[in-house]
């Protein structure tokens, strides 16, 4: 049986990215190929230009591959050194317009709203312009940076030019969701502040509109691992279950990973276990200086997707110590769902933004910033919590974070379009 053709399209910051959401899109394309679309393509930016702008990174000759069907677009530049800016979108725009000017009905996804909302509605608008009436459907995702890194630079600035074009941006598109409730909540207080200093009706759009849609998780390539591959991963590494706590994640002051070497340092349990930090990002020099000449301090920068469930399946606990910055909140916390599907030790996390939305009453929760508190964490957790409590939290994380399963979100976000109804 063939299937007519239906596309999805996902315009995002895709592979390398170190990005919880670009493991979002991979998520949704897989599970597209099985709820009946028949091409599939993520519209992303040439690697080039993701290593020029500092992001951090996966390792180039390790990543996943995507599975046949799915197609990875990274359109060049158009125009040259007398453009200072936009060219790369500009080439992501005209590929997309390219893509709707065929007679093919078509989702289009936008995750992060700067700029790739912005290069879906441009794309829309001028195909139909141009006469080419496509058969179209617009979805755009705000995610955390959405909202801590755009939006709240805006009001911070008094620059309300710029969130009045990302919100009316954000607005123009058929659907509008955002990645946790918390997202939704900061979306439409930020918008209040909008119509407060300009008299526009964003608040009552997006309180009217906007609705939550989690992050999509492969929880297969995290449940049932081999106990093998796992113990030969560890055992590349000179680590041993339970022999190790966990940070995996991004290296920035976010995130709380200068707190947590400070906690190991006064911790008791760092005589029974290493600390790693797996992850690149903004501040690794200056942690690597706070854990200088501690031998019980390990930095891996190259882990990919395969060992980063092993590593979380092997350790004492997974400690996510995140708090908020002025240019980031937790909005959810992606990697805190992996480590619940994962099983291994506990959770040690804190009540910031959306990440009570992942982990629920599953984790250990400390307050942001409470070094004192984090070592405390730690030691009940490596030292004190029995095997019972222990096998207790995991069960129940696991369960938790199911919810999660890409397809479970997938149908949510994309509802199967239902056969028409003849009429006798």
């Amino acid at each position: 049986m063939t299937h007519p053709p239906r596309r999805l399209v996902i315009v995002v910051r895709a592979d390398p990215v170190i990005c919880g959401h670009s493991g979002e899109a991979r998520n949704l394309a897989e599970v597209a190929l099985t709820r009946g679309f028949t091409d599939v393509r993520l519209l992303t930016w040439p690697i080039p230009a993701l290593q020029a702008a500092g992001l951090p990174l996966k390792p180039l000759d390790r990543l996943l591959p995507y599975s046949a069907g799915i197609t990875v677009e990274r359109p060049d530049a158009v125009g040259d050194y007398r453009v200072p800016d936009g060219r790369h979108q500009a080439g992501l725009t005209g590929r997309l317009v390219e893509l709707l000017a065929e007679p093919v009905p078509t989702v289009c996804l936008s995750m992060y709203l700067a700029p790739h909302t912005a290069v879906v509605v441009d794309a829309v608008a001028a195909a139909r312009a141009a006469g080419f009436a496509p058969d179209v459907r617009t979805v755009a995702k705000a995610v955390g940076s959405d909202v801590t890194n755009v939006i709240r630079s805006c009001l911070r600035e008094g620059r309300f030019g710029a969130a009045t074009v990302l919100f009316t941006t954000f607005l123009a598109n058929d659907e509008v969701v955002a990645v946790s409730e918390y997202t939704r909540q900061e979306i439409i207080a930020s918008a209040e502040q909008v119509d407060a200093r300009c008299g526009t009706t964003f608040a009552e759009q997006c309180r009217r509109r906007v609705s939550v849609s989690y992050p999509p998780i492969d929880s297969s390539a995290f449940l049932g691992l081999d106990p093998a591959r796992l113990d030969g991963a560890l055992e590349r590494r000179g680590l041993s279950r339970d022999g190790y706590v966990l940070f995996l994640s991004r290296v920035t002051r976010a995130k709380g990973v200068h707190d947590l070497i400070a906690a190991f340092k006064r911790a008791r349990c760092r005589s029974r276990v290493k600390l790693v930090v797996a992850g690149t990002g903004p501040d690794l020099e200056q942690v690597r200086a706070m854990a200088a000449g501690d031998e019980r301090v390990v930095f891996m920068t190259d882990v990919d997707d395969q060992e980063k469930a092993l590593l979380m399946r092997g350790c004492a606990a997974y400690v996510l110590p995140t708090k908020p910055v002025p240019e980031f909140v937790e909005t959810f916390g992606i990697a805190l769902a992996e480590k619940m599907l994962a099983g291994g030790g506990p959770i040690i996390t804190t009540m910031t933004g959306g990440t009570l939305e992942a982990v629920g009453d599953t984790a250990v929760i400390v307050a942001p910033e409470d070094v004192t508190g984090l070592a405390a964490a730690l030691d009940r957790v490596v030292l004190d919590m029995s095997p019972a409590e222990r096998g207790d939290l995991e069960r129940r994380a696991r369960a938790r974070a199911m919810r999660f399963d890409r397809a479970a979100v997938f149908d949510d976000l994309f509802p199967r379009p239902q056969p028409a109804v003849e009429v006798a």
